[in-house]
């Protein structure tokens, strides 16, 4: 993974005192198949399990490799949410929103094939209702790496609140973003808005083409020439610039 075009505070990638993660935990109900069946049919899975995935999988490999981890998105007070903030709770990750009443964290199926390939279906729940009231209590220390997620700019509520929160940012600290499979269903205007705080992008090739087209990524303001932006494989995970080194896989990884 590339920084991208901002240069990076004084403090400097890989000497950050924190993650702060804006994206989504959601919960992975993960089932492992031969493969997907056909429309309308049936396959038996070889195994299931449901464990704490999206933006937890990120937290939980910073963590566990020193740097701590903070998790500013919401979350709800179901079954589902319970298990999430249990997950973070086992990774010592500061959870910075109280529960939503009344509402469940999302869960996402998601189907791996025997070659590997993820295939996703979300139900969004608590994480998908973020808003910038919620955001203002999340004050940034000048140390922190924040972490943004596609999928909160692909919910209106969560991709108004994180849009206004970017913009009141400055340019203290490091922004990495990772578009995720849904790039293509982020309004135009909000992914450039994104794209043009942020310092390291985390994207495949997929993901990249998707939103690219036949016009490109989205016009974004003028900055000096550098090398073209590092995509990572379709069944790799990418961890941005300055997290390499302090993050390794978690476990299975779902969006968020």
């Amino acid at each position: 993974m590339r920084q991208a075009d901002r240069a990076p505070p004084a403090a400097g990638p890989g000497r950050f005192d924190r993650l702060l993660h804006l994206g989504n935990v959601v919960v992975d109900i993960v089932v492992t198949v031969p493969a997907l069946p056909e429309r309308g049919g049936d396959v038996l899975a070889s195994r299931a399990v449901a464990v704490a995935g999206g933006g937890f999988n990120v937290m939980a490999a910073a963590a566990r490799q020193g740097l701590r981890a903070a998790y500013a998105g919401a979350h709800g007070t179901g079954p589902f949410g319970t298990l999430g903030r249990a997950a973070l709770a086992e990774e010592s990750i500061e959870v910075i929103q109280p529960a939503k009443a009344g509402l469940d964290t999302g869960f996402v199926l998601t189907m791996v094939e025997a070659g590997g390939e993820r295939t996703f279906l979300t139900s969004r729940g608590a994480e998908a209702t973020l808003t910038a009231a919620e955001l203002d209590r999340v004050s940034p220390a000048a140390r922190d790496a924040i972490y943004v997620s596609g999928y909160g700019l692909v919910h209106d509520s969560n991709r108004a609140a994180l849009l206004g929160w970017l913009a009141r940012l400055g340019g203290g600290q490091v922004v990495f973003f990772d578009p995720g499979p849904l790039v293509g269903s982020i309004p135009a205007d909000a992914l450039a808005g994104v794209l043009g705080r942020a310092n390291g992008l985390a994207c495949n090739a997929r993901e990249a083409a998707i939103r690219a087209g036949p016009r490109g990524w989205p016009a974004r303001p003028a900055r000096p020439a550098r090398p073209a932006p590092r995509t990572r494989a379709p069944r790799r995970r990418c961890w941005p610039a300055g997290l390499a080194g302090q993050a390794g896989p978690a476990g299975p990884a779902g969006p968020g």
